[in-house]
C-alpha cells in the first residue's frame, strides 16, 4: 500500500503490550474498528459470549483512597457488599470512582480499564465467574484495544485473589 501510514498505538496500549511481553504471552493486543467500551460491545466486536469479557470495575477505598479493581466476568454484576469484606480494614469502605480517579490511579481511562500495567498497583479480586471459561479477552488499555488470555494467565499475571464477587 504505497502512502499508507501505520499509527502508532495509544500510550496505554503500549504499556500493556509492554506487560503481556514481560509475562511471556504469545499474543498481543488488538486495536478494533469500533469502540469496546462496554462489555458487551467488545463480545459483539469479538464474537464471543459475554461472559468472556473481563470487565475491569474499579472502586474507591475510602477513607485511604486506594485503587479496588474487580476483575468480573462480562455477564456478572459485582456485589459490592461481597466485595468490600474481602478488601476493606475496619473503619473503611468502599466508594465509587468517577473518572477523574480512575485516569490517575491506572493511567486509563473509563472503557480501556487493564487488568494490568497500572499506574500504581490497585487492591485487585477476580470474580471466580471469569474460570467457566477456557479463553477470556480484557481491555488492553483504550476503548479500542482488547487481549486475549486464559483465566489462569490473569490470576498468575496479577496475582490477585480469585473470590466469589457478583450478585446472584
Amino acid at each position: 500500500m504505497c502512502g499508507a501510514q501505520v499509527k502508532p498505538l495509544p500510550e496505554g496500549v503500549r504499556r500493556v503490550a509492554a506487560a503481556l511481553h514481560g509475562h511471556g504471552a504469545g499474543h498481543e493486543p488488538v486495536m478494533l474498528d469500533d469502540a469496546a467500551r462496554t462489555a458487551q460491545q467488545a463480545a459483539d466486536a469479538l464474537g464471543v459470549a459475554l461472559g468472556q469479557i473481563a470487565k475491569s470495575i474499579i472502586f474507591r477505598r475510602l477513607p485511604d483512597d486506594a485503587a479496588v479493581l474487580v476483575i468480573t466476568s462480562g455477564d456478572r454484576r459485582v456485589d459490592e457488599a461481597k466485595v468490600a469484606p474481602l478488601v476493606c480494614a475496619p473503619g473503611q469502605s468502599l466508594g465509587r470512582a468517577d473518572a477523574a480517579f480512575v485516569k490517575a490511579a491506572t493511567g486509563f481511562s473509563i472503557g480501556g480499564v487493564a487488568p494490568l500495567a497500572h499506574a500504581r498497583p490497585p487492591v485487585t479480586l477476580i470474580d471466580a465467574e471469569l474460570f467457566r471459561f477456557d479463553v477470556i479477552w480484557a481491555a488492553a488499555g483504550h476503548p479500542h484495544a482488547v487481549f486475549r488470555l486464559t483465566p489462569a494467565e490473569l490470576r498468575a499475571w496479577t496475582g490477585a485473589p480469585v473470590a466469589d464477587v457478583t450478585a446472584r
